[in-house]
């Protein structure tokens, strides 16, 4: 699609390289910006410019940070018997959102997927296996609930039972608000499995 403006659709072809953006909705933030003031666009380039030169992994937990080791791992009120395994960033800004895991993380930087060739050597597994010590008393898998998550899940459950530790995994079930009617029988399954006592 051509414009009227080369930086228009310089812009539209920059945005549309994001996850989740077709052209219509990159050609909408970019004729956007284009009303937006220019103080604010210097802000929000600058934002974007301070995050890639700032934000880094965490060396213990592989989480995003801008201080190495990041806050969490460097808290002192966090519980340090307790492991919560994720697969990405955003899954730990999830986690922390409901104020109800007070332990650790461990990001693995995605999950394994043979058909992407996304192996265990591709994650963050042997950092995961390096912390594991006679201090940790639990790991909790908290993979995403597709394919990928399960086999994840899976795996890292038979690399860890050897190693005297105690693998949970979150439950699974259906969400608040959902009809039992409309609900797949995976879901069901695990809602069943998932049950506890009143």
């Amino acid at each position: 699609m051509r414009y009227t403006s080369e930086s228009v659709e310089q812009l539209v072809e920059e945005f549309a390289q994001l996850p989740g953006i077709g052209k219509k909705t990159a050609l909408r933030l970019a004729l956007f910006v284009l009303k937006m003031p220019r103080e604010k666009v210097a802000a929000f380039a600058q934002a974007l410019v301070n995050m890639k030169d700032k934000v880094r992994y965490c060396s213990v937990c592989s989480n995003i940070t801008e201080s190495d080791p990041c806050n969490i791992c460097s808290s002192p009120k966090r519980n340090r018997r307790v492991i919560c395994v994720v697969e990405e960033p955003n899954d730990v800004m999830a986690l922390e959102k409901t104020n109800e895991f007070h332990g650790l993380y461990h990001v693995l930087g995605g999950a394994l997927s043979p058909l992407d060739n996304i192996g265990p050597e591709d994650l963050k597994v042997k950092e995961l296996l390096s912390r594991i010590s006679d201090d940790i008393e639990e790991i909790i898998l908290a993979m995403n609930p597709n394919i990928e998550g399960e086999t994840t899940t899976v795996y890292l459950s038979r690399l860890l039972k050897p190693l005297k530790v105690n693998v949970t995994r979150i439950a699974r079930g259906l969400p608040i608000g959902g009809d039992l009617e409309f609900a797949d029988e995976a879901t069901l399954s695990r809602a069943l499995e998932g049950r506890i006592a009143l």
